[in-house]
């Protein structure tokens, strides 16, 4: 058996069991930004994040005898975020088919970059994944911004491994392709 996780907020997470108000509310500073970060990533609306998120520390402080030390208490909270934030989705969204087509785009040769290119291009990927469909913002936020790899997302979003792999790799395709057609349009503008 693996040994726990050694928390350096083990004091705080054991106070809370206590049910410990100041405990918890000290333990809510410390992840606050961290947990709505990555909610807001999910759900793109500030004022459902903050309401996914208050429900989130409210099931995690009403569950927290299930944290078993396995892991941080932080990535044990971040699941909780994560899988209400989806939930939220699925409730208020209509679920339209993903295109099946996968598109095959040529891979750009490497070449060094400034700060400054690197820092446009990083805010041409986060415009462009505001523009994906729900199904790839949700995938590509999971695996490339939240850190998840494919077994966790596969049941976080309760689906086969390969249909994560699947999507991720067409949500990828989706964003290169968004990226290219902005840079065309913005070559016309001020061109």
């Amino acid at each position: 058996m693996e040994e726990p996780y050694i928390n350096i907020h083990q004091d705080l997470i054991e106070e809370c069991r206590k049910g410990d108000s100041k405990a918890q509310l000290r333990i809510y500073k410390l992840y606050y930004k961290a947990m709505y970060n990555t909610c807001f990533r999910i759900v793109n609306d500030s004022a459902e994040a903050e309401d996914i998120l208050q429900e989130s520390f409210l099931d995690a402080f009403r569950k927290i005898n299930s944290y078993t030390g396995e892991g941080s208490f932080g990535k044990w909270v971040k699941r909780i975020v994560v899988n209400n934030s989806l939930d939220a989705l699925k409730k208020k969204r209509s679920t339209l088919p993903i295109e099946e087509k996968q598109l095959d785009l040529p891979d750009e040769p490497v070449r060094d970059y400034n700060e400054d290119e690197i820092q446009f291009q990083l805010q041409e990927v986060k415009d462009a994944i505001e523009i994906l469909p729900r199904e790839y913002k949700v995938i590509i936020t999971l695996y490339l911004i939240e850190g998840y790899d494919h077994e966790e997302i596969s049941e976080i979003l309760k689906i086969s491994n390969n249909l994560s792999r699947t999507r991720y790799s067409r949500a990828r395709q989706k964003l290169l392709s968004i990226v290219k057609e902005n840079r065309v349009k913005n070559t016309y503008i001020y061109n």
